[in-house]
């Protein structure tokens, strides 16, 4: 391409990797192995307002607040169950180690389609290639159980970056760990503000992963949308 790429930062959730099952599914699971029953949609939703609530209160894992991501994880989970009726603060406890382990495994996320694939190519064409991810540090982990990590030269979390998408200095941290300048690189990623604008605006080139028919959201030219990540290598082939 008239890119002149030298370096492809990728995003992870529903870019490279996807949940096996939504979380109330896999809590509710858990919670009956240990005697619990709970409603999965129920606790579908106290996650998702729990996550939110702190997410607001200790943004990017409680990271400048003291809290390390594993108790703000364990904190998230005991607090949805509460907030689904279980009052066991015994179970709480053994369920929230359970599950913080169980999301470190392949058991809970399976690669997207074609992403082995593209990623292998464009390191055959020759690419640096990094993470940049809003993620706490089991990603390493993650990204070993499902046979992607060997990809990457580099795995940016915001937990060590200090910084989440969309702050522009996430993406710097890239850059110098890629050791290229903005222009010679390009993030892939589905999240539009986070990943596309974010990219964008630190000087980068971007593109988003956007399936046909999701929702169609903010104006993005065709050339920078993706319907399937295969679609990335008519974009970038040297």
């Amino acid at each position: 391409a008239m890119l002149r790429l030298r370096l492809l930062t990728w995003d992870v959730k529903d870019t490279l990797l996807r949940l096996r099952q939504p979380v109330g599914h896999c809590y509710a699971a858990e919670a009956r192995a240990h005697g619990l029953q709970v409603r999965p949609e129920a606790l579908g939703r106290s996650f998702r307002e729990v996550y939110g609530a702190q997410s607001r209160r200790f943004p990017n894992y409680g990271h400048g607040q003291g809290l390390s991501s594993r108790q703000w994880w364990l904190d998230v989970i005991k607090q949805s169950f509460r907030l689904s009726g279980v009052q066991d603060e015994a179970a709480l406890t053994k369920l929230a180690e359970k599950l913080y382990r169980d999301y470190c495994s392949s058991h809970n996320w399976e690669v997207l389609p074609g992403a082995a694939e593209t990623l292998s190519r464009c390191r055959q064409l020759g690419f640096c290639m990094g993470i940049v991810s809003n993620f706490d540090n089991r990603l390493e982990v993650i990204l070993s159980q499902c046979d992607l990590r060997h990809h990457f030269q580099f795995v940016l979390t915001s937990e060590a970056a200090g910084f989440a998408k969309p702050d522009g200095r996430i993406f710097e941290q890239a850059l110098r760990l890629g050791g290229v300048r903005p222009e010679q690189a390009a993030h892939i990623g589905d999240d539009y503000s986070r990943d596309y604008r974010a990219a964008r605006a630190a000087g980068m080139h971007s593109f988003l992963l956007r399936a046909a028919g999701q929702d169609e959201g903010p104006e993005v030219p065709p050339k920078h949308v993706l319907p399937t990540l295969s679609h990335l290598l008519a974009r970038i082939e040297k």
